[in-house]
């Protein structure tokens, strides 16, 4: 076992931060010079308007309404980044990945660390537990920004209830940015409304671009996907483009 994670995966059981983590990670591979400055999210027509992907050392955001294909664009991403062997930590607010839509995306679930959020049981208590649930999701980001060694973090926290975002301090997001400014990882928050980004990270939001009548389903995957995504960059108009997106089946 990787001892960075060892000691990463000891902090997070002592505070009680997550309850399963994946079992595995191999070494990390660090990214070439030619990858360093951004994190490819694995959508071509999106990486070329970003201007190869996400920037490392940033924190960066991907927004969209529910079905408008942020979860797809996570998915690809994750693959994208181990697809180059890099190191992934996925903290997964309210735990809601499937596994098995995970692996027909492409992903090589033993270079990710998956840190779970809480299971809701009773609907008398979610707003608590959701609001408890994000506390640790915030807190586990910071561990695993200090810990080092991934290439890509994401935090998705696209079921979470806006108001529980909105009533972070932004100084919040200003922590995490000091940890991992200048590191050759990307952070990338995934929401259904704006969260927050660093002075040098993009804003991607997400919409349906068509209907269903042009999905097709091959193999593990519907295909004929399409977007639109705005990308709104530091100091610079925003962009609008139209990209293909694959998703697995469920």
């Amino acid at each position: 076992m990787v001892p960075a994670r060892a000691h990463l995966e000891s902090l997070l059981r002592a505070r009680k931060l997550d309850r399963t983590l994946m079992s595995v990670l191999t070494e990390p591979v660090s990214p070439t010079t030619e990858e360093y400055a951004t994190a490819p999210s694995g959508v071509t027509a999106l990486d070329a308007r970003l201007g190869g992907g996400f920037p490392r050392g940033q924190i960066s955001e991907v927004v969209g309404a529910r079905s408008s294909g942020c979860t797809s664009m996570l998915l690809q991403t994750l693959a994208a980044a181990t697809a180059r062997r890099e190191l992934v930590a996925l903290i997964d607010v309210l735990d809601m990945l499937d596994v098995a839509s995970a692996e027909a995306s492409g992903i090589d679930l033993d270079r990710v660390l998956w840190i779970r959020g809480q299971v809701i049981p009773h609907a008398s208590s979610i707003r608590d537990m959701n609001e408890r649930a994000l506390d640790h999701a915030i807190k586990a980001v910071t561990l695993v920004l200090q810990a080092g060694n991934f290439g890509l973090v994401v935090l998705d926290a696209m079921e979470a209830p806006p108001r529980m975002l909105e009533r972070l301090p932004f100084t919040t997001w200003r922590r995490l940015h000091r940890i991992f400014e200048g590191s050759q990882t990307a952070c990338v928050l995934f929401g259904n409304s704006s969260i927050a980004r660093s002075s040098g990270g993009l804003t991607v939001r997400v919409s349906r671009a068509r209907g269903p009548e042009g999905i097709r389903v091959e193999g593990s995957l519907f295909m004929g996907f399409d977007i639109e995504v705005d990308v709104v960059r530091p100091h610079r108009y925003q962009e609008d483009v139209r990209v293909p997106l694959s998703t697995a089946c469920r």
